[in-house]
Formats: C-alpha cells, structure tokens, sequence
C-alpha cells in the first residue's frame, strides 16, 4: 500500500512486557504440564466482585429490559449519578471536587493513553521505572522523555534533584503508590512536585489508581491534598484495584476547570476529544461503580482489598526475614524486591519459573532502573501465596 504509517512506532519495544511473559509461562507449561505454576505477575485481581456490585449490575441490566427503564448511547462524560457518586468520594477523603470535573471512562490505563491527545509537542517527565503505558504512549506521540531515577538509595521515589537544571514547562507523569514499585510519596515529597510545577507552568499527569491500599495517614489519598494543585494536576483513577473491575472496566479522570495552558481551558478539550472518540461506558457498569462507592459498597471492597494486604504481609515479613532489600509491600499490593547478586530481572524471572514455578514481573520490563529488580503481586489466593512464600524460603 502506498500510506505512511506512524514512524514513532518503531521506537517502542515490539512485544508488551505482559505478552512476553505470557508467551515464556506457556511454553514452560506446555513442557511441563504436570507443573503447578503460581501467578504473581500480572497485576489482575481474582476475587469476585462484592455482591452489592453484582446486585445494582443486574438490577441495571433487567432495565436495559424493559422499554420504560431502556437506555441507549451513555453520556459521553458519564452518568451524572455516578460523576456526582465520585465527587462525594473526594469529599470524604477530605477534598472538593465539582461533579463537572469528573469524566468516567472505561478505566485509567485508556485515559493514561488517550490525554496525550489534547497536549502538543512537550518535555515529558516520567519516573524510571514505572508503567510502560506513560512511556509507550508519548514515545507514539513522538515526544521528547526525561527520565528521573527511582533508586534503592532514594527508595524508587523520585526526586526533583534528578532533573538538572530542566526547569521548563513539561508533562510530569507521577504514581502514587507506585506501580510496579509499590513506594508512595508522602505529603512533603508530593508538594515538592506540585511545588515545581507551579514554578514552571508544568502539568501533572496523576495516577491514583491504587489509593484504596494507602493506610499511612501521611500519605495523600489524592494529589487535590496537595495546595496548589488546582492549577497544576489531572488525577486518573480507577475502579479496578478498588474495586475488582479489571474484567468490568470503569474508571474516571478528574480535569480541574482552573487547569489552563495559557488561554486554554485543558478540561474543554477533553471534553471536545471525548464527544468525538468515545461513546462512554455502559449504563449497568456505571450503576455498579455507583454501588462500588456506596457506604456498603466501600466496606464490602474493602474487605476485598485487606485480603490482598494480608498476602503483600506474608511477602514481606519473608523478604524482612531474608534480609532482601524492597519497597512496597505496606500501602500497596506490589512488593518491588532486589534480585539476588548476579541477577539481571530477566535471569531471575526464569530462575523462578524453571526452580520453583512461580510467575512474576522482571523489572527491566518497567525501565532500565529496574534491571536488578523484581515485581510479585499480592493479587493471587491466600494459599497460592503462602504456598510461594514457601516456596521462595528454598531459593532467597
């Protein structure tokens, strides 16, 4: 054919990190079938969703039934019952945010992918390690990336001391708590960040998406905590750690009405980029992200979420008892750890797999400062999880 393609293509890695991986479990499967793989890799839940989430899906589903209660095209931003549902869940974390802000999508990787759409040509900000949807995202795009080191010595929290002397305007990607490192900035690192991009008239892209794990009350819920950051920051967040959606999808992306590049309301173009490239998200999965957030829902998920907690615990007071370096683990289902000493991630990632059956994340697949390190989630059962620890007491 005589088209052009996009050229920035090339410049990304030609196989997801995901697919690899799966691509080298079902190969050793297939050549040991007899083996009991253990699952700590991908970072998808697998407990079933609460009941009261079930329940408002399928009492929403018989209406789409029935001709009185039938629903057609949702709303491009989303449901005003669930946009309002989400401003109420701000304001119980203690902050304001207008149900107008709030645009419901099918959940944050989408929007993590799709907001470069309404940026330009900008100097891109992004932690290293981290998730690769930032990165292959704006690498498409065609934009310029710095990177920041996220370090054993500054516990893979990011520091603006790394920047040297980039004092411009950029697109600043931050993930708190982190994905895949599981570390989370407290207040004062994150003013710091919000601090900066005041300075330089930058925007921060803020990733929210595992909030519902923090228990230290000194680590922000939501970026909106953080003074000044009105003017400075669209948070992205998620119903799918939370609240076990990976398989239903719904999230949200809240865009402040003060949030301006120069004249330039960002919130008016998203709302412009939205009517015209998405069709929004069901009406049933809305009502059940409605359910998600009430009084009862809450509790229900959390139940869910302490179960995850539980199993990142036994990771960690193994890795405490081994005496091997990590992050994560406390306000997060990650627990980031250091391969053994002659280990690259990938070396160790067959290691695992071949000796001891288990799956987890090399993580060389995050970034380059993740070549000496190591993701296992905390999303697989209990018994899986203890079963691994046991399994990983014979070969730390």
């Amino acid at each position: 054919m005589n088209i052009r393609t996009n050229e920035n293509f090339a410049n990304i890695k030609p196989t997801y990190l995901f697919s690899e991986i799966g691509a080298r479990v079902r190969a050793y499967e297939e050549a040991n079938p007899e083996a009991k793989v253990i699952r700590m890799g991908i970072g998808d839940v697998t407990l079933p969703l609460p009941a009261i989430v079930v329940d408002a899906m399928v009492k929403a589903t018989q209406e789409m039934g029935v001709k009185e209660t039938f629903r057609g095209y949702p709303p491009e931003y989303g449901y005003g019952f669930l946009r309002d549902a989400i401003s109420i869940h701000y304001a119980n974390l203690g902050v304001s945010v207008d149900p107008e802000s709030v645009f419901v999508s099918d959940g944050a990787k989408s929007d993590l992918g799709n907001i470069v759409d309404i940026l330009g040509t900008n100097q891109v900000i992004i932690p290293d390690p981290v998730y690769p949807v930032y990165v292959d995202s704006n690498i498409m795009s065609g934009n310029h990336i710095i990177y920041v080191k996220g370090t054993k010595e500054n516990g893979f929290l990011p520091l603006l001391s790394e920047l040297k002397g980039e004092n411009i305007g950029s697109v600043i990607y931050l993930c708190s708590p982190n994905n895949p490192t599981g570390a989370a900035y407290d207040k004062t690192g994150l003013k710091a960040w919000v601090d900066y991009a005041l300075e330089t008239g930058s925007l921060i892209i803020y990733d929210s998406a595992y909030e519902a794990f923090i228990s230290d009350e000194n680590i922000p819920h939501t970026i909106y905590e953080i003074p000044g950051s009105y003017e400075c920051a669209i948070e992205i967040c998620s119903f799918s750690k939370f609240a076990g959606f990976t398989g239903v999808r719904c999230g949200w992306t809240v865009i402040p009405d003060t949030l301006r590049a120069g004249s330039v309301n960002i919130a008016a173009l998203w709302r412009r980029r939205q009517a015209t490239k998405f069709n929004g998200v069901s009406y049933p999965v809305q009502r059940a992200a409605e359910a998600a957030l009430s009084d009862e829902g809450i509790k229900a998920c959390r139940v869910n979420i302490d179960y995850y907690k539980n199993n990142a615990a036994l990771l960690s007071e193994l890795l405490d008892e081994k005496g091997i370096f990590y992050t994560g683990g406390k306000n997060s289902p990650y627990v980031w750890m250091e391969c053994p000493e002659g280990f690259g991630s990938w070396e160790f990632f067959d290691k695992l797999l071949n000796e001891v059956q288990i799956v987890g994340t090399p993580g060389e697949g995050f970034g380059k400062g993740g070549d000496r390190y190591f993701r296992i989630t905390a999303f697989g059962s209990y018994e899986n999880t203890k079963e691994a620890v046991e399994r990983l007491k014979g070969i730390l």
